[in-house]
């Protein structure tokens, strides 16, 4: 009977995976590959994101799934033609906010294959230094590809 009341045994701690998703470069830091990896995995399976008590009041992570194009990336959405019109899709099934002392500090982009992209607000880029700049570099291409809009015809 307790068995089926006990937390699972594979289930990440929160508090690293915490720490770990607001690192520059959670897959260059090999304590963080696990955990997170596991996480990735449960959420894909629609279990919970986990929580950890200790990290301070404004300090927290979550999980949103993504709805594009309202919530991803322009970078990352698709639009496909169907009969009824145009659908949108993103290239990432969610992501994982972590928020540091109340404000947004890092969003990583997941998807079902365990792929990760992370956005770093302007605060975390300067408190940090270097960090991971594919999302950066991803939406400077997207940017560069854009057709410019027609400019306005004097004489019409």
């Amino acid at each position: 009977m307790l068995l089926g009341t006990s937390p699972s045994a594979r289930a990440a701690d929160g508090c690293l995976v915490l720490l770990c998703f607001a690192a520059p470069s959670w897959s260059s830091i090999a304590q963080c590959v696990p955990p997170i990896r596991s996480v990735l995995d449960d959420l894909a399976r629609g279990r919970p994101f986990p929580s950890c008590g200790m990290s301070g009041a404004g300090n927290a992570a979550n999980n949103r799934w993504s709805n594009a194009p309202d919530f991803c990336p322009p970078q990352y959405t698709t639009a496909i033609e169907i009969e009824s019109g145009i659908r949108y899709q993103c290239l990432y099934a969610g992501a994982v906010s972590v928020t540091i002392d109340g404000a947004l500090w890092a969003r990583t982009w997941w998807n079902l294959s365990g792929e990760t992209v992370t956005e770093f607000t302007p605060a975390a880029k300067a408190a940090l230094g270097s960090w991971d700049t594919r999302f950066d570099d991803d939406y400077a291409a997207w940017l560069a590809a854009q057709v410019p809009a027609a400019p306005p015809c004097p004489s019409c």
